[in-house]
């Protein structure tokens, strides 16, 4: 039991050093421009792509997506060989981390994205095609109806949770309700990717604010006019 918890403690911290790798600072510092200066302020995808166009939303994408989903990669890898009944848990953990990592970097005083990008990466470590099928297809119709990238995320993140629960429960991931350790796995899971989408609805809690006030900047491939 001591070993399992300090590989969580492990995957935890290995995540969030990965975490720490803020694509949109460094791909704006590259082109002159600090975006926490423009814009939301928000290191993520959205501001990068408000601030500096289409390219950048894809490059700062894929960065905070792949700094996530390849630590989670090598973890399922490696662990599924080793704990076949609970390697997701481990998996799960270094995607939590990676998340936290960027949306609370400690050089940066705390203050960093708002990780949906990044928890994509975490799902996609999970290796379970159904379920990233599923959860794209809810992302997208979320964004195509309302227009709101932020609505597309917490929708997302919620439908995570919810998809997650149920393939645990129905025996579509690797836990085995029959023994004890992986069962307890099951419902630590559960609660893992309640975080997750508990840490989405708060990093979009101004979101929400303008949201409600009717004030949210709806989805546009054109850059802000503050940044020439």
């Amino acid at each position: 039991m001591g070993l399992t918890i300090l590989y969580r403690v492990l995957c935890l911290l290995g995540g969030y050093a990965c975490g720490l790798i803020e694509t949109g600072v460094i791909y704006g510092k590259l082109k002159g421009v600090d975006i926490r200066q423009h814009g939301s302020g928000n290191l993520g995808m959205t501001n990068a792509l408000r601030v500096l166009g289409p390219k950048a939303g894809l490059v700062v994408f894929i960065g905070d997506l792949l700094k996530a989903f390849i630590p989670c990669l090598i973890v399922n890898l490696v662990m599924r060989n080793f704990y076949p009944d609970t390697y997701l848990i481990y998996v799960m953990y270094t995607g939590l981390g990676a998340v936290l990592g960027h949306n609370y970097p400690f050089y940066m005083n705390f203050k960093g994205g708002k990780g949906i990008s990044s928890s994509a990466g975490a799902i996609l470590g999970l290796l379970n095609p159904w379920m990233c099928l599923i959860l794209l297809t809810v992302f997208v119709i979320a964004v195509l109806i309302t227009r709101y990238i932020s609505v597309g995320s917490i929708t997302l993140m919620v439908a995570y949770f919810t998809t997650f629960t149920i393939f645990a429960l129905n025996g579509w991931l690797c836990f085995d309700k029959s023994i004890p350790e992986s069962n307890d796995a099951l419902i630590e899971g559960i609660i893992l990717s309640g975080i997750f989408a508990t840490l989405a609805i708060v990093r979009h809690k101004s979101n929400i604010g303008r949201l409600i006030r009717h004030e949210e900047n709806r989805f546009s491939f054109h850059k802000s006019e503050d940044v020439k």
